[in-house]
């Protein structure tokens, strides 16, 4: 009844995908009754770990006296208030996904600008209809779009016109393999975008978790329009688009043109509940500062274990999410993560998976706020002793 047998295709994997039946914690229990320590964190939604009671708890109080109500209701605009708050925002609305926040992040800018032009990066992925891992798909929503090399400013200004719409970027390519943007590719692609009128959209549905505020206020860049998902909605679904008032009020209803944004669930009652609880309980400012020194310091210990095995393997990422890569330097763009080495990147997720920790088969790792130390060193031994294993055999 499901087409491959799934409905996310990143989760397919020959023979078969991996089925999970229980989670607690930082584990995720197999139909075979298999336990994993879960470093995936489901690709950096899965923040909170598994089960977070405050989130659970908050949702069914809300639930409990709204439900689908086809109106506002409080839990709205506190989650609002607290976005704002956060990542210093002028205004922000919400949606269903990712997705949907970088589709109407692209609609503010063609509609604020009269331009059609889109400059994106090679490696990018922002959403299911907006992924360029392999360059321009015939799948993607139909935009006028300019691709340059990630972390290449020279390559990127030599696209800006005064055609521009918008540059859209992550402050660190997430599905295109954990590579952080240098502070001088992202604040001036920014300048140069701004110097012909084009709006700046940041990315942050993955890299919002790290530090107080984002990825991109680390690296000194500011964005006209910020777009958010994953981990904010405490595992329901979450998106949101925010930034610059002079753009954002562009949606408000009471002036004349303004632009329609529909959505039933886009102000669902568990989401904004869970999402108002995640901010100012749960993952605060101080908590995403130190959980993204933590992730820095595993990252390191992840170099330190490749460091002492001969396979060609490095460590890339920043903070509480990176990539493992099967090639012997560490890649700051999507071409240079190309050059993998397909069989050992597979070795190594499976090794892993064999030794009861679970990863992306990408090999992506993103630390989730219930990893225990100790499991964290469960995960270093089972990446050292997956490395003997596969240089042994490949010896």
């Amino acid at each position: 009844m499901l087409p491959g047998g799934h409905t996310r295709t990143v989760l397919a994997h020959e023979p078969f995908a991996l089925t999970f039946v229980r989670s607690e914690g930082a584990v995720l229990i197999d139909a075979d009754g298999h336990e994993y320590v879960d470093l995936l964190g489901d690709y950096t939604a899965g923040l909170l770990g598994h089960s977070e009671r405050r989130v659970l708890d908050e949702a069914h109080d809300a639930i409990a006296t709204l439900w689908s109500v086809g109106g506002l209701h409080p839990h709205e605009s506190a989650l609002a208030r607290a976005m704002c708050e956060r990542f210093g925002l002028e205004r922000v609305r919400f949606t269903n996904s990712g997705t949907e926040a970088n589709l109407m992040a692209i609609t503010t800018a063609i509609q604020a600008t009269g331009r059609s032009k889109l400059l994106a990066f090679e490696g990018g992925y922002h959403g299911g209809v907006l992924s360029f891992a392999s360059g321009l798909s015939p799948t993607n929503a139909p935009y006028d779009v300019a691709l340059a090399p990630y972390n290449d400013l020279e390559a990127a200004v030599s696209l800006i016109d005064e055609r521009l719409a918008a540059v859209v970027v992550e402050p660190m390519l997430g599905a295109g393999g954990c590579i952080p943007a240098d502070e001088e590719f992202l604040t001036g692609v920014f300048a140069a975008a701004r110097g012909v009128g084009a709006v700046c959209i940041a990315d942050e549905v993955m890299t919002s978790r790290h530090g107080p505020s984002g990825l991109a206020a680390l690296l000194g860049g500011t964005a006209d329009i910020t777009t958010y998902g994953k981990y904010i909605g405490g595992g329901f679904s979450f998106g949101a688009f925010g930034g610059r008032a002079e753009l954002l009020d562009r949606f408000d209803t009471r002036r004349p043109g303004f632009i329609a944004h529909a959505g039933t669930f886009n102000n669902n009652v568990a989401t904004m509940a869970a999402g108002r609880v995640v901010l100012e309980e749960i993952f605060t400012a101080d908590v995403a500062e130190e959980h993204t020194a933590r992730g820095d310091r595993f990252r390191g210990e992840l170099a330190a274990v490749l460091a002492r095995h001969p396979l060609p393997v490095s460590v890339s990422g920043y903070g509480s999410s990176m990539t493992i890569h099967a090639r012997a330097t560490v890649p700051t763009s999507a071409a240079d993560a190309a050059e993998r080495d397909p069989d050992v990147q597979e070795l190594i997720f499976l090794g892993l998976y064999r030794r009861g920790v679970y990863t992306a088969p990408r090999g992506m790792i993103n630390l989730s706020l219930a990893v225990t130390d100790a499991q964290l060193r469960t995960g270093l031994h089972a990446l050292d002793d997956t490395l003997a294993d596969l240089a042994a055999r490949l010896d």
